[in-house]
């Protein structure tokens, strides 16, 4: 496809002299672009009453001498043909507006500037012819005034005929020059080095015509629109701006493969995500890129261009409708508070950290124990809000200590908790370090906050704690249990709640990227079974609904966001593979290898028997948890204490099971049992806590 561009550009010639010498005189033009349209237009009107009076006079005019009409009728009209009609056009701001974006609007505004001047020409020509006449009907006699007689005579011999081709000539030769230059830039341009892309627009509305209006005035022509499809039967062999539509979406394989199509550029602004992955998938087996816009909307409103066309994302089909947040309800969440988020370097953290800031906190506490991920958020969110005071701190949510000086230091009074390990194969092969993060980290932060008076904590939970049949997902659900446990305690003033949700689009470790390095080297792409369903969320979405939870409430509930319709992890893997330009199967092979360790074919947003209940938002539920007691969390905790270290995982799996009875593990890691302890011996204990929220709450 490449080679049929470079061939099409190769083959079309190009007036390179012209386009030389037009490249020198347009930065001159730009520089003095009053003064060259008040020349170009004083020369367009002299010719446009020149051509008049030629029509007038030398044309079959009966009783036309045609010998002095030059000398008689022109030459003394001239300067004043010019001059009025420079100033009616120039009130009309007709010499501001650029050639190279020549309109209807203007050609408007050119025949309302034409029909004014002829409006005041025949006024002024009735008025003088009928002066004399009127004057002596007034006074009874001939008034003989030098100067007024001079005037008369002028417009005496002024034949009207001419205003009315005059006003033809100025519309053509105005209109015929201003568009003119306008295809000059849209046929003339030259081609892209890499030659212009032959592209196919989905949809034949106004977002299209938008798109094809752009192209063709890009300064270098990189595509090459072919035709258009939609599904609208009346606008079948339809044209814009020249452009045809060439039949449905049904149709786009035949249309493609018939026109040599190498892109498609979708202009279906209202389309859902559900047609968007229809569209790609009858576009499955070609070598086509798909390429969308930031907003077709801005787009048409004029916000952006068609330089600003990306590819289409796998989050485009999968996002959904923008979610309607209650900002206020947020803002008096936020305002003027410490706001602390641990985690801050991961991709939901450093996504809460970036809305957190639109909301102006009095600090944000940026809480992480990797420094490079901690050193970029910090470096980025400086740059978009610099008036924010920020504090980032490299800090091991496992290190209780430095945990408690943290909280003491900074006193945040509202605690996003996102620092966990989320790998769920991984947790399976290092269950202990799943009990020190996500266990033992949480009771640290959580305690911190008692002991520290902050106001809020929420958690962020996931839809893997539901009916857990992974370490990673239990071990969350401890989480969650332990933090709604010190909620309303007497001891410890702050409300806890936590927010689950599923998987979500790009972030660190996701399927998303892994298919994207693999589909860059060529494949196989690996997907673990040919059930495996899982729901999506894209980060930016995921961070404001936990906001709007957050924001929501007194504390100890446990928040379930709408995450819409699961995805078979083969469909995701198969659309990544045809966005890229790839036919699945065929270019790119897809691997079954077998489900991993700890996963289910498919998650689960509830459990049998939860209490749901809605609130404000339609895309927030609460589950209203079944509290435990607290004597049983205290001897579940004491296990953790001992484990913290150990290879046991039939001993953690045990210890999980005192708080999570619903916990079943699936697919154990090959080889992995209970005596594979390496260490000779019991684990050293933790230090003890000694923090009131340690206690039994009261």
């Amino acid at each position: 496809m490449p080679d049929a561009s470079k061939k099409r550009q190769a083959d079309q010639p190009r007036p390179s002299r012209i386009l030389a010498l037009l490249g020198f005189v347009e930065p001159v033009a730009r520089q003095y672009r009053t003064l060259v349209n008040v020349v170009i237009h004083s020369v367009l009107f002299a010719l446009a009453l020149l051509l008049a009076q030629l029509v007038q006079f030398d044309t079959g005019v009966p009783g036309a001498s045609g010998t002095n009409w030059l000398y008689r009728n022109y030459l003394p009209w001239v300067p004043v043909f010019i001059g009025l009609k420079l100033l009616i056009f120039g009130k009309m701001r007709l010499f501001r507006s650029g050639w190279r974006y020549a309109s209807i609007r203007d050609i408007t505004n050119i025949l309302l500037a034409s029909w004014v001047f002829v409006l005041i020409m025949f006024v002024a020509v009735t008025l003088f012819r009928n002066a004399p006449l009127w004057l002596s009907d007034m006074t009874g006699r001939r008034i003989a005034i030098p100067v007024v007689n001079e005037v008369i005579d002028y417009f005496k011999n002024y034949s009207r005929g001419v205003l009315v081709l005059d006003f033809l000539a100025t519309v053509f030769l105005v209109c015929t020059a201003r568009l003119g230059f306008r295809l000059y830039r849209e046929e003339l341009r030259p081609v892209a080095p890499e030659g212009a892309r032959r592209v196919l627009i989905v949809g034949a509305g106004d977002a299209a015509e938008a798109i094809i209006r752009e192209i063709h005035r890009m300064q270098v022509e990189r595509y090459l629109v072919v035709g258009m499809v939609d599904d609208d039967r009346a606008k079948r062999n339809i044209t814009i701006h020249g452009v045809p539509v060439l039949g449905t979406t049904e149709d786009i394989r035949r249309v493609c493969e018939e026109n040599k199509i190498e892109e498609i550029i979708i202009a279906m602004p209202a389309a859902s995500q559900k047609e968007l992955r229809r569209v790609i998938g009858l576009c499955g087996g070609t070598k086509l890129k798909f390429q969308s816009l930031p907003g077709v909307g801005d787009l048409i409103d004029g916000r952006v261009t068609v330089s600003q066309i990306r590819a289409v994302d796998i989050s485009d089909l999968l996002g959904r409708e923008a979610v309607e947040l209650d900002r206020q309800a947020i803002a008096r969440f936020l305002r003027g508070k410490r706001v602390m988020v641990t985690g801050a370097g991961g991709s939901i953290g450093s996504e809460m950290c970036r809305q957190i800031a639109n909301y102006g906190p009095a600090q944000l506490i940026l809480v992480e124990q990797a420094e490079t991920p901690l050193f970029d958020i910090e470096n980025e969110l400086r740059a978009s809000h610099g008036d924010i005071p920020l504090a980032p701190v490299i800090c091991d949510i496992y290190d209780r200590n430095r945990v408690m000086a943290t909280w003491q230091r900074y006193l945040p009074e509202v605690v996003f908790h996102a620092a966990a390990h989320k790998h769920v194969p991984m947790m399976e092969r290092n269950p202990c370090e799943a009990v020190k993060n996500n266990i033992l980290g949480t009771r640290n932060v959580a305690d911190a906050c008692c002991l520290f008076g902050a106001g809020e904590f929420v958690t962020i939970s996931t839809d893997k704690a539901v009916n857990p049949s992974s370490i990673m997902g239990a071990s969350k659900r401890v989480a969650e249990i332990y933090t709604q446990a010190l909620n309303g305690s007497q001891r410890c003033p702050t409300k806890f709640k936590a927010v689950r949700f599923g998987n979500v689009l790009g972030s660190n470790g996701s399927v998303v990227p892994t298919f994207r390095r693999q589909i860059a080297v060529g494949g196989p792409v690996t997907v673990t079974h040919p059930d495996m369903t899982r729901y999506f969320m894209t980060i930016p979405e995921a961070a404001q609904l936990v906001l709007q939870a957050a924001a929501t409430g007194d504390g100890g509930q446990i928040y379930l966001l709408n995450m819409g319709e699961p995805m078979k992890i083969v469909d995701l893997a198969r659309n990544m593979i045809t966005l890229s330009g790839f036919r699945p199967e065929e270019d790119i092979d897809i691997v079954f290898t077998g489900v991993r360790p700890g996963e289910k074919l498919f998650e689960e947003l509830r459990t049998d028997g939860e209490d749901i209940e809605p609130t404000v938002h339609p895309k927030v539920n609460i589950w209203k948890s079944r509290p435990i007691e607290w004597s049983r969390i205290e001897k579940a905790f004491a296990q953790f204490e001992l484990l913290q270290n150990s290879p046991d995982r039939e001993k953690i799996i045990g210890a999980i099971q005192m708080l999570v009875p619903e916990y079943q593990p699936l697919n154990p890691p090959d080889g992995q049992t209970a005596d594979d302890d390496e260490s000779g011996g019991q684990p050293p204990a933790a230090a003890p806590a000694n923090t009131p929220a340690a206690k039994t709450p009261a």
